[in-house]
């Protein structure tokens, strides 16, 4: 056990006193905590500017175009005579849409004919462009069907007939665990995870490669069991160490970080923690593992400042993991972020039970306990090359 607490007292001295080490592992942890969040604060996209050409000038159309602006998703920044003039202020990008109705609008619709409207957007920024076409498209099955049940009952149809008769089966989108529909809401939790694990494996990683790392010393020859038992004291020293520095931030991360920026949060403290500390486990030993195959603090920050991208891809929500190739999954699951962010949104913002999550929990667990046998061996082997060169 001496050597057990000998490593926890020495790793966490080293976490304090190594300034790049703490400059990841805490000061960047809270940086990010704070600036982070910050451009996703209005949760949801709003009155995303656009054009109006309005080439029917009608009543109809003119209706159409105030309700096209009443909603929360567009705005109708400006009411433009013809094409040309709208397409030059989509680019000096002063608008990111035009809305054509066309000629015989009106009259189009009160005669049961169909009318097509045109929307015109700019669809390099996605949400925008999800923005724009959601709202046009909302705004004109709504007048469309005012209009057609107007012609029904003036046909003599009795209203409640008409209604079903043009809308048999209306659809009411209920969002349960993301009630503003916003990005933040979707987007942060799984990001929260992402930056523990980049801060965290980092740090291991130049824990494990800056001067001053312990290394064993000779002296007499030890035997195979007190090598084998002082590398795992050793390994467990230093992940009982990172565990005790991530538990502030993590609960930061996952629990005050939610509740500070209205993030929805069903799942209970207890079980979340108890989800996170696999996850820790995990990439702590990783870490380790990071640390032995770059050997230098250099190598570890220009391969993670490298692949920290790929990382972000790899987790699964910026693009569906369902979507990638079926190798490209099976490596990402060698990622702890991959199987803790499925677990954590669950745990977290949809109030699942460990026993809903439990093939994550448990990939957690197995890749905590593989990586710690990778790190055990490592260490296993220093040992033996000081008190038996032989081997080396």
């Amino acid at each position: 056990m001496s050597t057990f607490f000998a490593v926890f007292r020495s790793e966490i001295s080293r976490i304090f006193s190594l300034r790049p080490v703490f400059s990841v592992m805490v000061v960047a942890a809270a940086i990010y905590a704070v600036f982070y969040p910050q451009p996703y604060l209005n949760e949801a996209l709003r009155k995303v500017p656009i054009a109006v050409v309005d080439q029917d000038r009608t009543q109809t159309s003119r209706e159409l175009a105030r309700l096209v602006d009443a909603t929360p998703d567009v705005a109708v920044a400006q009411v433009l005579p013809d094409m040309p003039t709208a397409q030059h202020e989509v680019y000096s990008r002063s608008i990111f849409g035009i809305l054509l109705i066309p000629r015989h609008f009106e009259r189009d619709l009160l005669h049961g004919r169909s009318s097509p409207i045109a929307l015109y957007a700019d669809a390099s920024y996605f949400l925008m462009y999800q923005r724009m076409n959601g709202a046009v498209t909302a705004v004109s099955r709504t007048l469309g069907t005012n209009f057609e049940i107007a012609r029904l009952v003036g046909l003599g149809v009795d209203p409640p007939v008409a209604a079903a008769a043009t809308d048999p089966m209306p659809f009411v989108a209920v969002p349960l665990f993301n009630p503003q529909g916003g990005y933040a809401t979707y987007v942060l939790p799984a990001a929260f995870v992402l930056i523990l694990q980049q801060t965290l494996l980092i740090g291991v990683g130049l824990l494990g490669t800056m001067p001053g790392a312990p290394t064993p010393s000779g002296g007499a020859r030890r035997s195979f069991g007190d090598v084998a038992y002082e590398s795992i004291a050793t390994l467990a020293g230093k992940l009982l160490a990172y565990l005790v520095i991530q538990a502030l931030i993590v609960s930061i991360y996952l629990i005050g970080l939610p509740y500070l920026y209205g993030i929805p949060r069903l799942g209970s403290v207890a079980i979340i923690l108890a989800f996170a500390v696999p996850f820790t486990l995990a990439v702590g030993a990783l870490g380790l593992v990071v640390a032995a195959i770059f050997r230098k603090p250099v190598a570890v920050q220009l391969v993670f400042a490298a692949i920290g991208l790929p990382f972000f891809f790899l987790a699964g929500f910026a693009w569906p993991a369902e979507a990638m190739p079926m190798v490209v999954q099976w490596f990402a699951r060698l990622l702890p972020s991959t199987l803790a962010i499925d677990g954590l949104v669950n745990v977290a913002q949809l109030g699942a039970s460990l026993s809903d999550v439990r093939s994550e929990f448990l990939g957690l667990w197995l890749l905590a306990a593989t990586y710690a046998g990778i790190a055990v061996i490592v260490e296993f082997r220093n040992r033996r090359a000081v008190w038996d060169p032989a081997i080396s």
